[in-house]
């Protein structure tokens, strides 16, 4: 057994793009890909929810590890992208946590809540009268109509 897992392993070494792909040089950045992909969808989410020491380890674990990357023998270039991406990505959040927490994002962003708060208040006023005035004729209408009807049978 051990002399056929060692002829298989023979065999994969032999063929360069079979040994790569078998490596942990690909294998080991390909699922560390999982955290700059994150963190690309987490420039879609509220700023509010950005924590600023994690992006901020991430950002220096990203540019430590671009730095390794191309430090090991034999350079590592799937390794560098992973990280130089998460290093874009994480720079980004940065950039958004200080704009809104230090630079007056969250007050713009609150004060827009409010005017969408006070439009939709608007609005559905606007729905609660209409309705109540729709409402309202509706019950003129079956007044005058009953009326009528009395004075047409006190008429006969």
């Amino acid at each position: 057994m051990a002399a056929a897992i060692s002829a298989l392993n023979a065999k994969i070494r032999s063929q360069p793009t079979l040994s790569y792909f078998c490596s942990t040089h690909f294998w080991g950045p390909f699922s560390n890909f999982g955290i700059p992909i994150a963190a690309i969808l987490d420039t879609q989410k509220d700023p509010e929810l950005i924590s600023g020491r994690m992006t901020a380890a991430l950002t220096v674990y990203a540019a430590t590890f671009m730095r390794y990357s191309m430090a090991v023998t034999p350079k590592n270039y799937l390794l560098f992208a992973c990280h130089f991406i998460n290093f874009g990505a994480q720079s980004t959040q940065g950039v958004r946590f200080l704009k809104y927490w230090h630079y007056g994002g969250r007050e713009e962003a609150l004060k827009m809540k409010a005017q969408q708060a006070v439009q939709t208040t608007k609005t559905e006023t606007q729905n609660v009268l209409q309705q109540g005035e729709d409402k309202g004729n509706s019950i003129l209408d079956q007044g005058e109509a009953k009326l009528k009807e009395v004075k047409d049978n006190m008429i006969k």
